[in-house]
């Protein structure tokens, strides 16, 4: 950003370090174990509140801040965001060191300073200059910002500025707000939907004028099974699948069985151990959990790798179209996807399991009963073990119970729900178009209010040139009194 353009009359430029706090005052709060912090931590904006814990709860590397100091965020993927330190409620009030202070003044308002800092173009100045090693450890320096140009108003300009952006944002806020209730009730309408679906009701009507005129499950089961064994791809010779305890199971509808992932699958499997030295190269992609959402397989993160082509590893791992994904380690475990692409050299990581099975036309049907929180996903869930690192292990996946409908009701079952999953995903669409008008919408609005078209000007205000004056003078005297005391230390 320039500080060549032209500013309102009574307006100044100042650079952001005139507002910065240096290296700030640092506190350990391990020597204050007995003490209550409120910490201004990276999660807690997240969270959108500081935290109050512990001294003993608190790592070390704190800086002391105070309410009315602006804080902005050093580090990816959060660069650019910045947090207003609130009231003191008693408690002595710290931020991690992964934000860079501005401390309150009589110069600039605080509110002023942190719209001033989330516009777009302060990120993509952070963002372009950031160091470190990849990833989350990126970050900038606080000296990054030495010089970078912030178009200072008027006192009294400062206010009106900023109470007409908050007003502005209410409203977006609201309109936000009831974008987000649209989403939550299409989620539960979409599971509601995958519901109905696995267990019959969705195709009840369709059923009901086929009756007598198709296949038994049992009878599209036990062609599977035939398949499974002629094609068995384990290891080792043929191993019976483990079967359902169908007297402890629901009654299904007319013409369905109850079976098991296992008697479905003839390939389960997860990645290779130790394909580190071929990670980043070739033509390869490493399927990363990632990559697995629900009901959705998502490249938009690409890893690549470039194992010996024809090794056990690589050919035991390489994904075939319609083979079902499952994140069986971390955050998202218990995700599950079908693989949709007619591709070669795509290998699950050891964070995901390939599920082969024996008709790769069951594939769409098992992928939206697994992910149906009425179905398959419930299994999933009580399944899941480990509290720090969540675990799926292959024993559990294999005795997850399927209800089988007859192929051809599977037929009509994927019908209507991708008829409905359209229809949801097209509103998504439309709710993702409006965030990004509406964010647009911010941005413009803070750049009318930083070129000073936002609110009407008065002459009678105070120019920010005195403004700037007083915070140099005052700085410079600071100045004088160091070297003084230095000199006489």
């Amino acid at each position: 950003m320039s500080a060549s353009r032209q500013l309102p009359e009574g307006w100044a430029w100042a650079t952001l370090d005139e507002f910065t706090q240096g290296r700030g005052q640092s506190l350990d709060p391990s020597r204050h174990k007995a003490e209550t912090f409120e910490l201004y931590s990276i999660p807690g904006f997240d969270a959108g509140a500081p935290e109050l814990l512990n001294g003993s709860a608190i790592g070390s590397a704190k800086q002391m801040v105070n309410a009315g100091d602006v804080l902005l965020s050093k580090i990816n993927p959060r660069i650019n965001r910045v947090w207003l330190v609130g009231e003191d409620r008693g408690f002595r009030q710290i931020a991690s060191t992964e934000w860079i202070v501005f401390p309150r003044n009589d110069y600039i308002n605080g509110d002023y300073l942190k719209f001033f800092l989330r516009q777009h173009h302060v990120r993509n100045f952070l963002a372009s200059n950031v160091s470190g090693v990849g990833g989350s450890l990126m970050r900038i320096k606080a000296s990054t910002l030495d010089g970078y140009p912030i178009p200072v108003a008027p006192r009294d300009e400062q206010r009106r500025i900023v109470e007409k952006i908050e007003a502005l944002f209410a409203e977006l806020d609201k309109g936000e707000e009831s974008l987000r209730q649209v989403q939550k009730l299409l989620a539960r309408y979409r599971q509601s939907v995958l519901k109905a679906a696995v267990t019959g009701e969705l195709t009840a009507d369709w059923r009901a004028r086929h009756a007598g005129k198709l296949e038994h499950g049992r009878d599209f089961l036990a062609r599977i099974l035939k398949a499974r064994r002629e094609n068995w791809q384990g290891r080792g010779e043929y191993k019976d699948p483990v079967r359902p305890h169908a007297d402890r199971l629901p009654e299904l509808p007319q013409g369905w069985v109850w079976t098991t992932v296992d008697q479905l699958l003839v390939h389960l499997t997860s990645g290779s151990r130790d394909w580190k030295r071929f990670y980043g190269r070739g033509n390869g992609v490493f399927i990363m959990a990632q990559n697995v959402r629900p009901m959705r397989f998502d490249l938009s993160e690409r890893f690549l790798v470039d194992p010996p082509r024809g090794s056990p590893d690589a050919v035991r791992s390489e994904v075939k179209k319609d083979d079902l994904l499952v994140t069986i380690v971390g955050a998202n475990t218990g995700d599950v996807c079908r693989f949709p692409l007619d591709a070669r050299e795509h290998y699950v990581c050891q964070s995901v399991a390939l599920i082969r099975l024996a008709d790769a036309r069951f594939s769409r049907y098992l992928e939206l009963y697994l992910s149906s929180h009425g179905g398959g996903r419930e299994q999933i869930d009580a399944f899941i073990y480990g509290a720090g690192r969540p675990h799926l292990s292959f024993e559990q996946l294999r005795s997850i119970c399927v209800p089988l409908p007859p192929f051809e009701e599977q037929a009509e079952i994927q019908r209507r729900v991708a008829e409905v999953v359209d229809q949801i995903d097209k509103i998504q669409q439309a709710c993702t178009l409006e965030f990004a008008r509406s964010s647009a919408l911010r941005n413009s609005i803070l750049k009318f209010a930083f070129s000073g078209r936002l609110v009407p000007q008065d002459p009678n205000d105070e120019p920010a040139s005195e403004l700037l004056a007083r915070i140099r003078a005052q700085r410079a005297s600071e100045s004088r009194k160091t070297t003084r005391r230095a000199a006489t230390a």
